[in-house]
């Protein structure tokens, strides 16, 4: 039985980066930053660099700590709530920030991101599909 589903945005991702990157809007209050970041379907949560989160004024470890545990290493996150803006599609989000410094991805993960859209992919073309999962 086939089903049908809209869209409302339509992306062309760089096909020779590694993993499908996207721009992003982290927003807190009247503060921003556009960063690109990676869409990760095996991420639990969303991830960020630490200076991001400084970028917005956050003091980072104010938030919630959370340990992520990965192949080589365990790493240590501070829990932050903020709007993210993915392609136009902005939702109220509680995101983690690295502690450390040296650590560079910004993941959109399961949890805060992709349990709150509806996603397309093509990727032999690099067109991502995105839509407000509208409950």
């Amino acid at each position: 039985m086939a089903e049908e589903v809209s869209f409302d945005e339509t992306y062309f991702y760089n096909t020779l980066k590694i993993g499908i990157t996207v721009p992003v809007i982290l927003r807190l209050n009247d503060s921003l930053v556009e960063i690109e970041a990676k869409i990760d379907t095996g991420a639990e949560n969303c991830i960020f660099e630490r200076r991001h989160g400084e970028t917005l004024g956050l003091e980072i470890e104010s938030g919630e700590e959370k340990i992520f545990s990965t192949v080589t290493a365990p790493f240590v996150t501070y829990q932050h709530e903020l709007m993210l803006n993915v392609l136009g599609v902005e939702i109220f989000s509680t995101v983690y920030f690295a502690k450390e410094e040296s650590f560079t991805r910004n993941v959109l993960g399961r949890q805060g991101w992709l349990d709150r859209v509806k996603l397309g992919l093509i990727d032999y073309e690099g067109k991502l599909l995105l839509n407000a999962y509208d409950l």
